[in-house]
């Protein structure tokens, strides 16, 4: 059983960053591309950012030239650097092994004055 564990999300006034951290629990980490999601309150769940194996990235357009995402294969990890964050972005932040059914738990980021 695979667990991935996000952490870093909190309140964050307009225009700040926070950057997102997601950990595996499975040591073929490195073969997976890897994904965040957000889903806000009242709203479906989107997909914000990919990860591929060999570290090609791919984004929503509502967040390009914003946020960032990588990995660090060594330790099991993958990132979502959010910059110049908006009001709209305040969401539950969720990564995911690309393609499969395994989630983390969440991690609330509140974008507010």
């Amino acid at each position: 059983q695979v667990q991935l564990v996000e952490s870093g999300g909190g309140l964050v006034q307009p225009g700040g960053s926070l950057r997102l951290s997601c950990a595996a629990s499975t040591s073929r980490f490195s073969l997976y591309a890897m994904g965040w999601y957000r889903r806000a309150p009242g709203e479906q769940r989107q997909l914000v950012a990919t990860i591929t194996t060999s570290g090609s990235t791919n984004y929503a357009d509502s967040v390009k030239g914003r946020f960032s995402i990588s990995r660090d294969n060594a330790k099991k990890t993958v990132y979502l650097q959010m910059t110049s964050l908006k009001a709209e972005d305040t969401a539950v932040y969720y990564c995911n092994i690309f393609g499969t059914g395994y989630w983390g738990q969440g991690t609330q980021v509140t974008v507010s004055s």
